[in-house]
Parts: C-alpha cells; structure tokens; sequence
C-alpha cells in the first residue's frame, strides 16, 4: 500500500519479513552445502521411522544461517550501508536460537528413548538419573528466562509466563517432529498467524530469518536426507515463541500461552500422528511433500 507516493510503514515492514525468510533461505542452503560431509559421522546418524538412515541435528544450522546474515549486516553496516549496531530484539533472537539448538544438539547426540515424556524425564529423575531430556527442560527453562529478561524484568509474573511461553514452544516443535517436514510447515503457519497478530511489525526480522532458513532445508527434510533433531525443531518452536514476546500484548500473549500448555499436556498422553491423522485437512496438509 502507498500513501503519498510512499511506502507505509507497514508495506515496509512486510517487505523486511519476506527479506528475512529470502535470506536465511539462503543462508542455511549455503551452509548445507558447505557442511553437509560433516553430518554423516556415526554419531549424528540416525534411523528414521521408516527405516532409512539419515543425519540427524541438521538443525543446529538455522542459528548458523542466522548469525551468517547478522555477520553480513555487521559488515556491511562497517562498510557504509545501513548500521552495524544490532538491536535488542535481534540479540535476543540469536541467543535464543544457540542456546536452544545447543541443548537440542546435546539430546540427539546423546539421547536415548528408554524415557519419553515429562513423566518418563522425571521418573528417571526421581531414581537418581538425570536424562538428556531433563537436561534440556530444565537448560531451556533457564535459558527461556533469560532472554524474556530484558523485556519483562520489572514484572515478575509476566516474566515467568512469557518464560513459560518461550519453552513450552520449543517443546512443542521437539513434539511435532515425528514425521518429515512437519515441524516445518507448522513453524512457517505460526510464524504467519504471530506476523498477523503483530501487524507485521519489523521487530519479527530475525525470527523471519530463522523460519526461512528452516524452510529452506523442508525440500531436504520431506526428502528423507536429513533430519532436524531437535536442534531445530527446539529452535523454531522457541523463536517463534519469542516473536510473541518481542511483537505482542500481553493479553494476547497469555492466551498463546495457554495454548502451547494444552499442546503440551495433549503430547503427554495422545500422539499428534493419530490426531493429525484423525483431521483430513490436517492429515493432506501433514502428508504434501512427503515420499510415498
């Protein structure tokens, strides 16, 4: 939309999005390319569900794309074009992205499936075992705390909600991320409804970069040759909780919260397969894309 012969603040705003995901689209196929021998090493290969073998934690290159495109702002704002400072929002995302792929990189190298679920977690807990997945819940929790921090720290409540919200999104990603290309496709449709929610304001940049390079590795992943982990499926799930945080009321950010919860508490004791599977839209949209 133009007023007065220019863009609206809000046009540009759409713009700066779609350049984030054009970007980190990218980014990520550069950094595949460049790093994909590393991944076939026995200790990041996995069987699938179908019995296929991939490389697993492929994730942990949705925070390199990211911190390739901040390395080329820096550069370029040292340069003369644009600024080289980065804002609070953006610090915000990056650590957001490394520290949630770190303690979802630490679960699929050394994780194992004698424990699912909260409970299981937290049986194991109970007889003296502290599991991967504990590790990354209670790692994630903190580090959810910390980068909500600089948004809520005067208010004690909406720190630990909006926390909460951050960390029960980066455990819904870890829950969605049961079959190729899923978590993906529910990433990009979040980030869509957290833009709608925010009216597409220019502080989702570094998010939209994210869900770009998460995009760009989907044709990889519907493809069986790679698997996220939960290197990425955390870090979609987290930033775009975050985006929440960084672009919404808190009125309506407590609703999301509520809602990650109950996705949450449904994974605890049904499968998200059978009930995508029981939805036909759902079950089409879960399956486009995917081998037969």
């Amino acid at each position: 939309m133009l007023v007065g012969g220019a863009e609206s603040p809000g046009g540009r705003d759409v713009i700066r999005l779609l350049g984030g995901v054009l970007v980190g689209l990218l980014a990520v196929r550069l950094a595949w390319r460049m790093s994909a021998p590393m991944f076939s090493v026995s200790a990041l290969v996995r069987t699938n569900y179908r019995g296929r073998t991939v490389p697993t934690a492929v994730g942990v290159l949705l925070p390199v794309a990211l911190l390739m495109v901040e390395a080329g702002r820096a550069l370029a704002g040292a340069l003369g074009a644009g600024s080289a400072a980065i804002s609070t929002d953006r610090v915000l995302v990056v650590a957001t992205a490394l520290g949630f792929a770190l303690v979802g990189a630490v679960d699929d190298v050394a994780g194992d499936d004698r424990h699912r679920g909260l409970r299981g977690h937290l049986g194991a807990l109970a007889a003296g075992r502290m599991t991967t997945g504990m590790f990354k819940l209670v790692a994630g929790a903190a580090l959810a705390i910390v980068v909500v921090a600089p948004i809520d720290g005067r208010a004690p409540g909406r720190l630990l909600a909006d926390a909460a919200l951050v960390a029960l999104a980066a455990n819904v990603g870890n829950l969605l991320d049961l079959a190729p290309g899923r978590v993906i496709k529910a990433a990009v449709a979040a980030f869509a409804v957290v833009a709608l929610l925010a009216r597409v304001r220019a502080v989702l940049a570094d998010v939209a970069v994210v869900i770009g390079a998460g995009f760009g590795l989907l044709g990889d992943d519907l493809g069986e040759r790679l698997m996220l982990g939960d290197a990425g499926a955390n870090v979609l799930g987290a930033v775009v909780g975050l985006g929440l945080v960084l672009s919404t009321r808190p009125a309506v950010r407590t609703v999301a919260l509520v809602v990650v919860a109950i996705l949450n508490l449904v994974g605890e004791v049904a499968s998200f397969t059978r009930v995508i599977d029981a939805v036909p839209p759902l079950r089409a949209l879960d399956r486009v894309g995917r081998r037969r």
